[in-house]
C-alpha cells in the first residue's frame, strides 16, 4: 500500500527536524522525499495541506526557505514517541479505563472533537457515549484531553469488567479486531521480506533510509489503533506480536544508518558562507 506523502513528511520532521532546531529547508525536504520516490510537486502539495491544517509553518533561516513544526504538532509527536517505540502491552490485571463525557448542545463541536480524540487514542466503544481502553492509558489520555482543553467535559473510571459475557467476545464488539489483525498482517507481509540480517554496511545508508522511512510511517498508526490490548483476550497467534517484533528488529538495525544518511543530505543543502 502506497504511503501518503504527507505522512512521510511528518515522519521526516519527527525524526530529523525536532533534534536539529525543529527546521528543515525546502531543499533538504525535497531531496529527502525524492529519495523516497516522491516528486517535488507532490511534496509542495502535501506541505500546503499541512500548512492549512496548522501542522507546519513557513520559516526562513539564513535566507533559506524552510518549515518548522507548529508547537501543537511538536507536542503530538513527542506524546507519540512512547507509543511508537515503547508502547506497553496491557495485561488482564491492568483492568479497563472507561471515559464518559457530557457536552452542552451549544458546544457540539467539542463533542465531535472528543470523539475524534478518543478514537485517535485507540479507544473502543462499549455503548453509545461510553469509551473503553486498557487501564494503562490513563495518563496519556488525560494529558491529551488537557492539551485539547477537553478534560473538563469528561469523567474517568477504572476497574474490572463484571458483565456476564466473555471479555474476548465483548472486545470484538468494542474494537474491529478483524480489521486490526489485517493491518498487522499486511505490515508483516510487506516488511518481513526486507528483514536485514545485520546492520547496514557503510555505503548502504541510502538504501537503509529508503526502507526505514516507509516502514516507520506504516508502523506509526498501528500503536494508536491498538492501545496495547491484553493478549489474554485476543485470538491465538495474534499478528500484532510478530509485527511488533519485526518493527523493533528493523528499527534497531536501520534507524542509525538512516539517521546518518539523512543528516548528510540535510547538511549538503545548508548554504555555505
Amino acid at each position: 500500500m502506497e504511503t501518503p506523502p504527507r505522512q512521510l513528511i511528518l515522519s521526516l520532521f519527527g525524526l530529523y527536524a525536532r533534534s536539529a532546531g525543529n527546521w528543515l529547508s525546502v531543499r533538504a525536504l525535497i531531496a529527502l522525499m525524492t529519495e523516497l520516490d516522491v516528486d517535488s510537486a507532490a511534496v509542495r502539495s502535501s506541505v500546503s495541506r499541512l500548512k492549512k491544517r496548522g501542522v507546519l509553518e513557513a520559516q526562513r533561516r539564513d535566507g533559506q526557505a524552510g518549515y518548522v513544526l507548529a508547537p501543537s504538532a511538536v507536542e503530538l509527536l513527542e506524546a507519540g514517541d512512547l507509543r511508537i517505540w515503547a508502547r506497553p502491552r496491557a495485561t488482564a490485571e491492568d483492568g479497563w479505563l472507561v471515559v464518559v463525557f457530557s457536552v452542552p448542545e451549544s458546544e457540539r463541536a467539542k463533542r465531535h472533537a472528543l470523539r475524534s480524540l478518543l478514537t485517535r487514542l485507540g479507544f473502543g466503544t462499549a455503548s453509545s457515549g461510553v469509551w473503553i481502553a486498557p487501564g494503562t492509558v490513563y495518563d496519556e489520555t488525560f494529558a491529551a484531553l488537557e492539551r485539547a482543553g477537553l478534560a473538563a467535559y469528561t469523567e474517568f473510571f477504572r476497574g474490572d469488567y463484571l458483565g456476564s459475557g466473555d471479555v474476548a467476545a465483548r472486545m470484538r464488539e468494542w474494537w474491529d479486531l478483524d480489521e486490526l489483525a489485517g493491518l498487522y498482517a499486511q505490515f508483516c507481509h510487506t516488511y518481513r521480506s526486507v528483514r536485514w540480517k545485520e546492520e547496514p554496511a557503510e555505503g548502504d545508508g541510502a538504501a537503509a533510509f529508503a526502507t526505514y522511512m516507509p516502514m516507520l510511517t506504516a508502523w506509526r498508526r498501528l500503536p494508536y489503533l491498538d492501545p496495547g490490548l491484553p493478549l489474554a483476550y485476543l485470538p491465538k497467534d495474534w499478528p500484532g506480536i510478530e509485527a511488533a517484533q519485526l518493527f523493533a528488529e528493523l528499527d534497531g538495525r536501520l534507524r542509525p544508518a538512516a539517521l546518518a544518511h539523512a543528516g548528510l543530505v540535510i547538511q549538503e543543502r545548508v548554504p555555505s558562507g
